[in-house]
């Protein structure tokens, strides 16, 4: 750096250098940090001082002439209000927007220059000439399409900030006989940091870390015992193994889809105002675990969810099925609602939310910041976005036709459909009653005015004189109940759709008239032939459409896309094959963004922390990788044997630096040199996620339906949010009701009902993400309502009973049953104290329910609920009925078992709350 500045210093005493450090480094930093209060707009400039010309500083503002004296930086007052050394005058004001050393220093030199302000011919004909120079002591410029304004365009970035821009390189390792790559590079960097890996991991630990990683749930005991048997006598084999029966189980792609969906935003219901259901969405949950499942390869994977449909198209007669068209369910997991929005309006917020969903998913890289203006860190020009935009320009969302497949689970359908149907006929009766009602007051009017009957449709229209008010006939409440049951009709009869052969999907063709998220259908014949036009929007504003801009790719990563000399990153203009062309674009060998993300992603779920710091934005401000060769020998490996996810997990669980113990013997030295254990010198500790600690709690207790796919479980959920009120546009949601049966409940954490408006309590105090916006890593915070929810909520209750009654099933004295309940929680024997510890606890809890009697659980079949009428503010009431209650099958509750059974419960309630339960060592 000093002799860079050095450089620098020698370099501006001549005229023509000076020259060019105003123009490169002084005059943008002049613009950037200086004009928004002292250029522009006049009657607005602060302190009467301007920053737009030479003669501007020279004159000085109100308080100072002497803010530029060339030749002399010691005498110019902007130094000493650059460096902050005046309380008065610290500009610029903002600590964020504080000059940094080497900016202060290059603003400095041109003062000592003479302060050189060349003209708007000689500034271009400076940068013409660097921008010929592709590297410099300043950085590199990296060639795209074009900036909004030449400065941008020839801007330079520091190599290590645009790393993930660069082509992968995959490094020559000079392995040992039997060495793993991921072990080489690791320990290369722990060697350099003089530090050495952690030792083994006992086999208890490993087989109940693997299992967690790959399935999400724990090891029985005997699969405990067994594998410690087989890792003692081998422990590579025993370890590869366990590996392939897991990746070969079908609860692989459950656990596996759950960490795809959260970056996807995988939800059953739209959000926004109605936060109406999205009634197929399962089908695409299920194609995302049937992709784990059969380890399909990453880059289909990736082009079947940007463009399944064009996919599908082109597919064979007789080879034909739905599951491309499921695929692109991903472009419809977005919030979206088009009510009360403009029609342009809600196409904008779409196809907004698709680019940034597909550039944060596929190629890490967050879209939206450079939607208004060119990227202001990374070589994205804002012309790319609308390239990209235009992509998707001609892509309309539909519920299309779409078979189930024999692959897909279609149980629970016909009881579904009933218990959809009955409260779908209710609302229809009393929306009937009402609409009776007013019609016969109608009826009544035109007879007294001597006019012909007209229903409410064909009156609409008409002038007032000539038709009865438009709630005629009807009180306050009366009109407020009618919006509650017309909204109703149109929630329930959306429902049913969750039974019918359709897909959330998408089409190619002209933008409709009407938008309404409730139902979106593909119109019978679509005009092949129309293109959309696409504009750059300064500001991303729809009324202010820039230069046209065609269908195209990220220019930076110089990768083409199309035949097109000139420009080889656009997409031919035809409206069918756009997003297809797009997705090969993403999925190219050569593309250095899509490989590194998935990979990075792999590792993350693995290890507690990716190797690039922000999974969703490789960036200049994303965190760099901690092991850049790593990252790239990953992803370089990862395409050239096919794209196969399942091969990553065994080279990463073969890896000794996947198996190292948590406990390190030079803990403290790293405490301090490595607290985030960038180095990976040892395994973290990780809590369970909320899914996990679900499903494991289930798993234990024996409770957990292992079925595979389909409909949405509705498990048991706190009764006060279950039925508190949800407002949406015009009335209330109908009241969460739970599936009924105790088999359909108690399926694994990825199947339960996902609303946008009603999170579930369990899963949402454990950190599950809300599904608006991709999340690319969970939070893992620990916060108090974590332990009121494990002792007192009903979930953990429940399952702690459950745990009780299978303990007493499976052991016969209470010694018995406390070391089985060690085997399945923790997969372990207790020692002896804690044997005698969890004895005395058990008798001194029976003393104590030998004394209670639990009230028993009731559930009601139909609430009242209260509402405010839209228009006149009077409160109004309504019936709402809960037929899922009327048949119901609880869990097991307190009240239902014998107070022995119940202090056996506390005793597994401990055990859930314990430490060893909540976190993988």
């Amino acid at each position: 750096m000093l002799l860079a500045l050095s450089t620098i210093h020698v370099a501006a005493a001549d005229p023509t250098n000076a020259e060019r450090l105003f123009t490169l480094k002084v005059g943008p930093l002049l613009k950037e940090k200086c004009d928004g209060c002292h250029g522009g707009d006049t009657e607005k400039i602060k302190g009467e001082f301007k920053t737009l010309t030479r003669d501007d500083l020279l004159k000085g503002g109100e308080t100072k002439s002497d803010v530029l004296v060339p030749g002399d930086a010691k005498k110019s007052f902007i130094m000493t209000s650059v460096r902050w050394l005046d309380e008065d005058y610290e500009m610029p004001p903002k600590e964020n927007d504080r000059l940094t050393k080497e900016q202060i220093q290059y603003l400095e030199e041109w003062i000592q220059a003479g302060a050189p302000w060349p003209d708007e011919a000689r500034q271009e004909a400076i940068r013409v000439a660097e921008a010929k120079r592709k590297v410099t002591d300043e950085g590199v410029i990296l060639k795209t399409s074009g900036g909004l304004s030449g400065e941008w365009t020839t801007r330079r970035y520091k190599p290590e900030d645009v790393w993930a821009f660069q082509p992968v390189v995959k490094p020559q390792l000079d392995l040992k006989p039997n060495e793993n790559a991921i072990d080489h590079l690791i320990r290369e960097k722990l060697a350099a940091a003089k530090v050495e890996p952690a030792p083994p991991a006992d086999a208890r630990s490993l087989i109940r870390r693997i299992s967690f990683d790959l399935i999400g749930l724990p090891p029985t005991p005997e699969e405990v015992e067994a594998f410690v048997k087989t890792h003692a006598a081998n422990a590579s084999s025993a370890i590869a193994e366990l590996t392939d029966r897991l990746l070969a189980s079908p609860h692989y792609g459950e656990r596996w889809a759950q960490h795809w969906l959260d970056v996807a935003r995988y939800a059953d219901t739209g959000g926004m105002s109605n936060d109406y259901e999205r009634s197929n969405a399962w089908r695409y949950r299920d194609y995302v675990i049937r992709a784990f499942n059969n380890d399909k390869p990453y880059d289909q994977f990736v082009m079947e969810q940007i463009a399944g449909d064009e996919l599908a198209a082109n597919q064979e007669p007789g080879t034909k099925n739905s599951e491309q068209l499921i695929a692109t369910s991903f472009l419809r997991m977005g919030p979206w609602d088009p009510a009360m929005v403009k029609n342009n309006e809600a196409r904008q917020l779409y196809l907004d939310d698709v680019v940034n969903s597909v550039g944060q998913t596929f190629l890490a890289t967050t879209m939206r910041c450079f939607k208004c203006h060119d990227h202001k860190f990374d070589p994205l020009p804002t012309k790319d976005y609308y390239r990209i935009y235009a992509t998707f320009a001609g892509t309309q969302i539909a519920e299309r036709p779409a078979d189930f497949m024999p692959e897909e689970n279609c149980e629970g359908f016909d009881e579904g459909r009933a218990h959809v149907q009955r409260l779908l006929d209710f609302a229809k009766a009393e929306e009937a009653k009402l609409v009776n009602k007013r019609e016969t007051a109608a009826r009544n009017w035109y007879a007294e005015n001597k006019l012909p009957y007209k229903n409410e449709a064909d009156r609409k229209d008409d002038p007032d004189e000539m038709k009865p008010i438009r709630h005629v006939g009807l009180s306050i409440e009366e009109q407020g109940q009618l919006k509650v049951r017309e909204q109703d009709v149109w929630i329930w009869t959306r429902r049913l759709e969750r039974y019918e052969p359709m897909v959330q999907s998408v089409y190619n063709g002209p933008d409709p008239k009407f938008l309404n998220a409730r139902k979106l259908r593909m119109p019978d014949k679509v005009q092949a032939n129309w293109k959309p036009q696409s504009h750059i929007l300064t500001g991303g504003s729809l009324e202010a459409p820039g230069e046209e801009v065609g269908p195209g790719v990220l220019s930076a990563l110089r990768v083409p896309v199309g035949s097109i000399e000139t420009d080889p990153y656009l997409i031919s203009e035809e409206l069918s094959g756009r997003r297809l062309a797009l997705a090969k674009w993403i999925v190219h060998p050569q593309n250095p963004l899509t490989a590194r993300a998935i990979v990075n992603r792999i590792w993350q779920h693995h290890f507690g922390k990716p190797i690039a710091g922000n999974p969703n934005s490789f960036g200049v401000k994303g965190a760099k990788p901690t092991h850049p060769k790593l990252l790239d020998w990953l992803a370089a490996d990862f395409v050239e044997h096919g794209w196969k996810i399942k091969r990553l997990h065994r080279m990463i669980i073969s890896s000794q630096t996947y198996q190292q113990s948590t406990l390190h013997p030079q803990n403290e030295k790293l405490l301090n040199e490595d607290p985030n254990n960038d180095l990976f010198a040892h395994y973290p500790v990780r809590r369970l996620t909320a899914e996990e600690i679900r499903d494991a709690m289930l798993a234990i207790t024996g409770e957990l339906n292992p079925k595979l796919g389909g409909l949405p479980a509705m498990p048991e959920m706190n009764m006060e949010v279950a039925l508190q009120p949800r407002m949406i546009q015009f009335s209330l949601a109908p009241a969460y009701q739970p599936s009924r049966t105790p088999e359909q409940r108690n399926r694994r954490s990825i199947y339960v009902y996902r609303v946008r408006g009603q999170a579930d309590p369990f899963l949402e105090v454990f950190n599950q993400p809300m599904p608006n916006d991709s999340c690319e890593m969970r939070d893992a915070a620990s916060v108090s309502p974590q332990a009121f929810t494990m002792m007192n909520s009903d979930l953990v209750t429940d399952r702690s009973i459950a745990f009780a009654v299978r303990l007493e099933k499976e052991a016969k004295t209470l010694e018995q049953q406390i070391d089985r309940a060690f085997e399945l929680t923790f997969g372990r024997a207790p020692t002896i104290a804690e044997r005698e510890k969890m004895a005395g606890y058990v008798i001194q809890m029976r003393a104590y329910h030998d004394g209670t009697t639990p009230k028993p659980v009731t559930y009601p079949t139909q609430i009242t609920r209260s509402l405010v009428e839209e228009f006149s503010g009077q409160p109004f009431d309504y019936e709402e009925i809960l037929p899922a209650y009327e048949k119901y099958v609880p869990d097991t509750k307190a009240a239902d078992v014998a107070p022995g059974t119940r202090a056996l419960a506390d005793l597994c309630l401990a055990l859930f709350n314990s430490h060893e339960f909540m976190h993988i060592y």
